[in-house]
C-alpha cells in the first residue's frame, strides 16, 4: 500500500502568523496535509516562541500551534524579502495574516489587490475588530476581547470576575479561520471563484456570546455570575463531598429531578414543593435548594456521590485539575496520545486533532524550529546557495 493522501494534501497554504488565532487555523490546515509555509522575522521568529520555555525549552503555546508547518524566515521590511513573499504566492492556495492593523496594506498584500494579481488565492485576515468600522485601527489581544465582549463579567463568582482560563477569543477566531478558509477552498473547487475570508477575534467570541445576548436583551439583566452554578438550571454545579473533593451534576428535566429528590435525596416529597415545581422555581429557589443539595452530598464521599447520581441518570463528573485530565481514562482508552518532535530533539506528547476521519491518518509532524525550512523554500524557488548565503549575511532571511 501507498501512502495515504491526506484531505488537504496539494494545498499550499502561506502564513504570516504569530501568537494564536491564525497559528491555530492554519495547524488544523496542516492536520489535514496542507503545507503551511510559516513566515518568520529572522532572529526571534513569532514572539509566540518566547512566551514560556516549559515545554524542553519551548513555549507550550508554540509547540501547541505550530505542529506540521514549516518555517521560513523573512525581513519584510526589505524589497528582497517582500520579493521572495510574493514569489511564494504565485504557488500557493491561500494566504493567512494576521498582522497590526494596516501593515497587510502596506505589503500590498491587501484582498482587493491580491485578487486582480492571483485570482485563484484565498487570502484570509484575522484581525481583532474588523478591517472596517470605528476600531480597525485597535490591536486586540484575547483578553481584551474577552472584556470588550462581557464574557468576563460573566466569569467568576459574585465577588470578583474572571478571565477564562484558556484562550477562548483566539481558539473561537482560529476557528472560523479555519472553517472559512475550508469553504473558500470548497467554493473555488466548485464554482472557480476565490473568495476573501476575514474573521476578528470580537465578532468570533461575540457568536459565543448568544446566548447571555439574548438573555440580557429580553430579560432585562444579564445572567448573574455564580462560579459553577448555572444561571438559568438549578440544581447545577459542584457541590462538595464527605472526603473535601467536588462532585458536578446538573438536572436538566423533570424526569432527572424526580429521580434526585426519591433517589438520591431521599426526599420525594420535594416533587411537589411549590419551590421547585418547574425550573424556573428552581432557580428562584436556588440558594434553599443548593444548601439541600449540599447537606446531602457532605454525608458521602465522592465516589459514592458519583455512582449513586450515576445509577439514577444524572450526568455527573469530578472536578478534575489538568494533572487528571493529563491521565484521563478516556484518552488513554481511545488512544489519542501521539508523539511529535521539538525542536532540540525532544519529543512530547500532543493529542489527536479532534474530527477523526474515517481511514485517514493523522498528521503529527514536528514544530519547527526559526527558520528551519528557509534553505530549502529558497532553493524551491531558484536561489542558489550563494545568493541564499548573501540573503543570510544581510539579515534578509
Amino acid at each position: 500500500m501507498g501512502v495515504q493522501r491526506l484531505p488537504l494534501t496539494g494545498v499550499t497554504v502561506v502564513s504570516l502568523e504569530q501568537a494564536v488565532a491564525a497559528p491555530y487555523a492554519t495547524r488544523q490546515l496542516a492536520d489535514l496535509g496542507a503545507r503551511v509555509i510559516k513566515v518568520e522575522r529572522p532572529g526571534g521568529g513569532d514572539f509566540a516562541r518566547r512566551y514560556d520555555t516549559t515545554v524542553h525549552g519551548q513555549s507550550s503555546y508554540f509547540v501547541w500551534l505550530n505542529r506540521s508547518k514549516e518555517s521560513l524566515t523573512l525581513d519584510l521590511k526589505d524589497p528582497r524579502g517582500r520579493e521572495i513573499l510574493h514569489r511564494l504566492l504565485d504557488g500557493a492556495d491561500v494566504l493567512v495574516q494576521n498582522l497590526a492593523p494596516g501593515a497587510a496594506d502596506r505589503l500590498g498584500l491587501s484582498a482587493a489587490g491580491l485578487a486582480g494579481r492571483l485570482p485563484r488565492l484565498i487570502p484570509c485576515t484575522v484581525s481583532g475588530y474588523g478591517t472596517s468600522g470605528p476600531w480597525a485601527d485597535r490591536k486586540a489581544y484575547d483578553l481584551l476581547v474577552q472584556c470588550q465582549t462581557g464574557l468576563v463579567s460573566l466569569t467568576g463568582t459574585p465577588e470578583e470576575t474572571a478571565r477564562a482560563g484558556i484562550s477562548v477569543a483566539d481558539i473561537a477566531a482560529g476557528m472560523y479561520a479555519y472553517s472559512g478558509i475550508l469553504t473558500a477552498l470548497y467554493t473555488r473547487a466548485t464554482t472557480g471563484t476565490a473568495h476573501p475570508v476575514e474573521v476578528s477575534l470580537f465578532e468570533a467570541l461575540a457568536e459565543w456570546m448568544g446566548q447571555p445576548a439574548y438573555y440580557t436583551r429580553y430579560g432585562g439583566s444579564q445572567p448573574p455570575r455564580l462560579g459553577t452554578r448555572h444561571a438559568t438550571i438549578a440544581p447545577y454545579g459542584a457541590f462538595r463531598a464527605a472526603d473535601g473533593r467536588e462532585v458536578l451534576f446538573s438536572v436538566q428535566n423533570e424526569r432527572e429531578w424526580a429521580a434526585l429528590c426519591e433517589l438520591f435525596l431521599r426526599r420525594p416529597e420535594l416533587t411537589g414543593d411549590p419551590r421547585f415545581a418547574t425550573g424556573t422555581d428552581r432557580v428562584a429557589h436556588r440558594a434553599e435548594l443548593d444548601a439541600i443539595v449540599a447537606e446531602r452530598c457532605a454525608r458521602s464521599g465522592s465516589a459514592e456521590l458519583l455512582a449513586d447520581l450515576r445509577d439514577i441518570g444524572v450526568a455527573c463528573a469530578g472536578v478534575n485539575d489538568v494533572a487528571a485530565f493529563l491521565d484521563h481514562p478516556v484518552l488513554a482508552g481511545r488512544d489519542r496520545w501521539r508523539e511529535v518532535a521539538v525542536p532540540g530533539g525532544a519529543r512530547v506528547e500532543a493529542l489527536l486533532p479532534p474530527a477523526d476521519l474515517m481511514g485517514v491518518p493523522a498528521r503529527m509532524d514536528p514544530v519547527p524550529a526559526v527558520g528551519e525550512h528557509t534553505d530549502a523554500i529558497l532553493t524551491e524557488l531558484g536561489h542558489s546557495p550563494a545568493d541564499i548565503e548573501a540573503l543570510r549575511a544581510d539579515e534578509v532571511v
